[in-house]
Order: C-alpha cells, then structure tokens, then sequence
C-alpha cells in the first residue's frame, strides 16, 4: 500500500476523526476510519490501526469498540464536555449582553468544535444571537485581562469611564482618567463589573467594563486591602440594584406572604421573616443601596409591598412619588 503525503499526521489526523465524527450514538467501522484518513493524504492498515487506536487511549481517548448491529464499530465514548455541559455554555455566551454578537459567534464555533458533528447539530439549533442586546465594545476581553493582571500583580489601572451622548457616541464622564484599586471581577444584571477601591473618596465603587477604555496597569500597588479582607461580593450584589450605589441602609419591609418567592429570589434566603399584624403579610429587614433604582423595583411591585422604615426611606419613598404625581 503507498503511503500518503501526510503520514506523519496519521495519529494527529485519526485523533480528530474519531473526536469529530464519533460519540455515545455514533461509530466508525475500520473501513470507514481508513476512508477518512485517506481524505487528509493518509493511508493505514488495519494492524497499525489497532496499534493508534491504543495509543489514543494511552493519550486520554476514550476508545470503545464493539458490535453495532452487524458492524464492528469503534467510537469515543467520554468526553471532557458532556452536551448538555456545552449547550449550558451556548446559552450563557449568547446571553451575555457584555460579549458582542461578533464574539458571540466566535465562542460559539469554538465551543461546537469541542462536539462531533452529530452533537454540533444539536448546538447550531440552540444558537440565536440575532436581535439581542449586545454590547459594541469589541476589546471588552483585553479590558477583563488587563484587570486580571492588575489584580494578580497586584497594581493599580488608570483607564477612561465612557457615557453615551444625544449624538449616540460614546464620550469620557470626566476630563481625567479614572485611578482605582481592582479587587474583584463580578457578572451582575447581565452586564461585567470591576469592583474596585477609589483612594480619592476612600470607599469601594464599581464600574461597568464595557464601559472602560484605554486600560492601562499601573506599577503603583493597590490600595483598599483593609476594606476587602471581609467583603462579600454576593452581598454587595444583593443590595445593589442593577449596580447602582447608593448609601448602605437597612430597610423595613412589608409584604404580601405570595411574594416571599420575590423577596428571597432578590435577597436569599438567610432574610429575616417574621408574621405581620396584618393577616395575610409578613415583613422582613434587608440591607440595601438606597437609591432610584430601589425605589422603582418597590413601585414595581405595587400594592404588595410596603416600606415600613425607617421613617426617611419612607418620607423619601413618598417625596419621589409626588413628584411622579405631578409631572
């Protein structure tokens, strides 16, 4: 048998078919792995087969060879994605309101490279990233490594804060770079957060990465370590709505018991709930950042939910919906 121009391929080549081309429902004959070498330039007997296929094994394959109806077939059982695993991940890139929709499609392709080409079928179905949302940021991912690389070196990063204008472009919040401390990366509302420590107001402040441009890190250190020995992301999270800031506030507040599920679902569910006098509700204390946005997801809520204190949350509850009263 003459051999082919690629034979130093051969394992690289038969590795790849048997990944591609084959899992749990789906196998190849010998015949058939020969016909498939032979369209990379490869050509192969069944005895040094027999001798690849173990070595695929030595390397990590899982090989499994038996009777498939009259064929002798063999095929890659295990595999270090499992569908659902990668069709878990499909979603959470196409979801992702801070990946663009041209690396959405990017991720994706990578991901259903992971398949074979039976169960990449099955992910090209799940794919729509048409006439989503999407950031425009497309240097997002080098902004999130440059972070990375100042947290774990330790270093401080100046970059632009950018804000939409009427003209739609996106413009600087201020004539000078931002100089922040990062701490923390943190998905939120579908959108990516840098959780830093501002030196300049001496408090913890968070900032949206597709937001952020002209990245660059810093040799001066970070600063901020005392305040984050005990922070809690999740926490902090919980009590900001949508990342808003706001004075921290511990608020009474009353609800309907059918809106428990609500309550927990923003809060969790280490929340304090206790019956109120009224039949039928029940009321807790959370800890939130008082601001607009807080007070809309209440509003949301309407008649079922009610700020009992403190009496300032209350007058300012109050005070905003007046103001609606009269525009």
């Amino acid at each position: 048998m003459p051999k082919g121009t690629n034979q130093k391929l051969k394992l690289y080549y038969l590795g790849k078919i048997m990944k591609e081309k084959t899992d749990d429902q789906h196998g190849l004959t010998m015949p058939e792995i020969q016909k498939c070498l032979e369209e990379y330039e490869v050509t192969a007997d069944r005895k040094s087969l027999y001798d690849d296929l173990e070595t695929l094994k030595v390397l990590g394959y899982d090989i499994i060879s038996g009777k498939t109806g009259k064929n002798y077939t063999y095929r890659v059982g295990k595999k270090k994605f499992e569908v659902a695993e990668l069709k878990l991940l499909v979603d959470a890139v196409q979801s992702s309101k801070f990946i663009t929709e041209k690396k959405s499609r990017d991720l994706i392709k990578k991901i259903t490279d992971l398949a074979s080409e039976y169960e990449a079928a099955q992910l090209k179905r799940e794919v729509v990233v048409q006439g989503r949302i999407k950031t425009m940021n497309e240097s997002i991912y080098y902004v999130v490594d440059d972070i990375h690389n100042a947290i774990s070196s330790n270093r401080k990063v100046r970059f632009e804060y950018m804000r939409w204008n009427l003209q739609k472009k996106m413009e600087p919040r201020k004539d000078k770079p931002y100089v922040v401390s990062p701490w923390a990366l943190t998905w939120d509302d579908e959108n990516y957060y840098m959780i830093a420590y501002d030196s300049e107001e001496g408090k913890i402040k968070h900032y949206r990465v597709d937001k952020m441009r002209k990245i660059t890190v810093l040799p001066e250190k970070r600063e901020g370590k005392e305040l984050f020995k005990e922070f809690n992301l999740a926490a902090y999270a919980k009590k900001s709505f949508g990342m808003f800031g706001g004075e921290e506030t511990t608020v009474k507040l009353a609800f309907k018991d059918e809106l428990v599920g609500v309550l927990i679902d923003r809060f969790g569910k280490d929340i304090p709930i206790h019956p109120a006098k009224r039949e039928g509700w029940s009321t807790t204390h959370v800890t939130v950042a008082l601001s607009d946005q807080f007070l809309g997801w209440i509003f949301s809520l309407g008649r079922n939910v009610k700020i009992e204190g403190p009496k300032e949350v209350v007058d300012k509850f109050q005070s905003e919906l007046d103001a609606l009263r009269e525009k």
